[in-house]
C-alpha cells in the first residue's frame, strides 16, 4: 500500500467524467487499498479515484474513522429532504463553503467483488456520497458553494470562540 498525491482544483484530471470499472484486476485492488491508505492520512471522510489522478468510478468513504465504505460504479437511486452547512474538499486544501446537499440519499454501487448491494445514508453520510460522486463525473463542490469560499482554519477558530 503506498499514500498517493492528492490532486488540487486546476489539475485538469478533476475535471474529467471517470470510466466504469468492469473488472477487479490486482491494479484495482491496489488503487482501492492506496485510496484507503491516502484518505486516513489525510484525514478525510471520503475519496474518490479521479483525486488520485485515476479515472475510475471508485470512491471511498469513512465518515466515523471505523466503518470503511467501498463504492464502485455508484449511482444514486433517490434522494430526499435538504441540508446546508460547509463543506471542504480534499483537492481544495484549506477552504470551505456553504453547500446544499440532499439530507438522504440511496446509491446502488458495487463491492470489491463487483457485487451489486444499496446503501443508503442520512446527514453526514450523505452528504460525503453526493461530494465523492461529483467527482466521478468532473465537478468539485465550489461549483455548488453559495457564497464566498472561507479558510477552514477560520472556522474552527470561531467555533472555538463560540
Amino acid at each position: 500500500m503506498a499514500i498517493r498525491k492528492i490532486r488540487e482544483m486546476g489539475d485538469p484530471v478533476l475535471g474529467k467524467r471517470c470510466k466504469e470499472v468492469t473488472e477487479i484486476t490486482p491494479r484495482i485492488q491496489e488503487l482501492i487499498d492506496d485510496m484507503y491508505e491516502t484518505l486516513y492520512e489525510a484525514e478525510g471522510v471520503g475519496l474518490a479515484a479521479p483525486q488520485v489522478g485515476v479515472l475510475k468510478r471508485i470512491v471511498v468513504i469513512d465518515v466515523t474513522g471505523e466503518d470503511p465504505l467501498l463504492l464502485i460504479n455508484p449511482k444514486i437511486m433517490e434522494t430526499s429532504g435538504e441540508q446546508e452547512g460547509y463543506e471542504g474538499c480534499l483537492s481544495v486544501p484549506g477552504k470551505s463553503g456553504i453547500v446544499v446537499r440532499p439530507n438522504y440519499v440511496k446509491v446502488l454501487a458495487y463491492n470489491e467483488n463487483l457485487e451489486p448491494f444499496e446503501l443508503e445514508g442520512t446527514e453526514l453520510l450523505a452528504r460525503a456520497i453526493c461530494h465523492e460522486l461529483d467527482h466521478l463525473d468532473g465537478h468539485l463542490y465550489v461549483e455548488k458553494v453559495d457564497g464566498p469560499l472561507v479558510n477552514t482554519a477560520d472556522l474552527e477558530d470561531e467555533e472555538e470562540n463560540s
